[in-house]
């Protein structure tokens, strides 16, 4: 998710589309806090571990 939004963020940005660019934040951020969930070792979505 977190290269996911990498790209929609730079495609936002580049081709000048806003939504884009907000899509690409929000897919990053909840990313991230999965990320850090499952680093932590709570499950997320039912698995020890989220990749």
């Amino acid at each position: 998710m977190i290269v996911l939004g990498l790209i929609l963020l730079l495609v936002g940005w580049l081709l000048g589309i806003p939504l884009l660019t907000t899509a690409g934040i929000v897919v990053l951020l909840v990313g991230a806090v999965l990320l850090l969930a499952g680093s932590l070792g709570r499950p997320v979505g039912g698995r020890k571990h989220y990749f």
